[in-house]
């Protein structure tokens, strides 16, 4: 199956559809069979194991045109875009095995209390 995510005119994923590969042999076969069904739209493939594009495509992703790349939005002001296409925190994530949270406010990894029993 080949998967097709359309994007807005600021460059956001829309929607995410799946086609036949046999009717997307490459993706410009792939756009040129959604426009014959009336779909509207900008149209880029994207892979299912992020073989390309950095990453799979879903609603609220960012297409980088120049990279070339897919990348999810933002989870924190003060996270930053590694070369990968990777949000980092300014902290990294403990390594200690036990759960954390992450706290924009004090910009720090906090205990994640254990769920409740009652």
């Amino acid at each position: 199956m080949a998967h097709f995510a359309q994007i807005d005119n600021q460059n956001v994923v829309t929607q995410v559809i799946v086609i036949s590969n046999a009717d997307a042999p490459d993706e410009t076969t792939g756009q040129a069979f959604i426009a014959s069904l009336g779909i509207q739209g900008v149209w880029r493939q994207t892979s299912y194991n992020a073989t390309f594009r950095a990453h799979y495509a879903g609603i609220g992703y960012t297409y980088h045109d120049q990279a070339d790349v897919f990348y999810p939005a933002q989870p924190y002001p003060s996270w930053t875009l590694d070369n990968e296409w990777n949000w980092q925190p300014p902290t990294p994530y403990p390594d200690d095995g036990n759960p954390y949270v992450w706290n924009e406010d004090t910009q720090q990894w906090q205990s994640e209390p254990p769920p409740s029993t009652t």
